[in-house]
């Protein structure tokens, strides 16, 4: 009886000891099967998309103004002119039209002052020298062109869009694309402008060149 119990007593242990040797392998080969990859085992970082106005590439910095125009493209799409993240015209809001696109905004309050659009194809070109020559001092001038900007374009109205400082309004046709920022009491030419010619044998819509697409920073006016 004691040999036997011993025996029992024995086996135990040893079937014991068998089992915490599995129960432990078993463990770690378990651990090691679903160790994830440290930069999975983090959180995942939050990314925060920046919003800018009027979807510009960057944010202006302060007392700077937000804009974006883009030409029409061809006679199918009209364009649009942004301010501040404010769409001051667009095809959506059915607002602009063949011709010269322009808005007119206050430049210290961001304030949009005027819109309007010029058939320069077969519109009156003295409603366009009316409008120009009543812009006010402290005004910002957008403009945007679509479809034909240059068949009605006199010389008064070039030497009106050059005293706000273009530096192609002088050489604006027939079907060209042009975008531009100036204002009434600026010293030089303006750095915001973006002008291509109608030129046939380099037109991506046939018989117009593409939209252009302008965007930037325009310092705010303090007085």
């Amino acid at each position: 009886m004691r040999v036997s119990g011993l025996f029992r007593f024995l086996s135990f242990i040893f079937v014991l000891i068998i089992s915490l040797i599995l129960i432990h392998n078993y463990s770690y080969i378990s651990r090691k099967a679903i160790r994830l990859p440290r930069w999975l085992g983090q959180r995942p970082t939050e990314i925060r998309v920046m919003k800018t106005k009027c979807n510009l590439s960057k944010s202006c910095p302060a007392n700077f103004f937000a804009f974006k125009i883009f030409s029409g493209a061809a006679n199918v799409v009209g364009p649009s002119i942004c301010f501040e993240d404010h769409m001051i015209m667009s095809p959506v809001k059915d607002n602009v039209g063949r011709g010269l696109n322009i808005a007119l905004v206050n430049g210290t309050t961001g304030t949009v002052l005027r819109q309007d659009f010029f058939d320069m194809y077969s519109g009156d070109p003295t409603l366009l020298v009316k409008f120009l020559k009543e812009i006010p001092e402290e005004a910002l001038v957008l403009v945007a062109s679509f479809d034909d900007p240059g068949t009605k374009m006199t010389d008064e109205i070039r030497e009106l869009f050059s005293n706000l400082g273009s530096s192609y309004a002088k050489k604006l046709g027939f079907r060209d694309s042009w975008v531009f920022l100036g204002a009434r009491d600026i010293k030089s030419k303006s750095p915001f402008e973006q002008f291509l010619k109608n030129t046939p044998s380099k037109n991506k819509y046939e018989g117009w060149p593409e939209l252009l697409e302008l965007e930037g920073c325009v310092p705010r006016k303090v007085f």
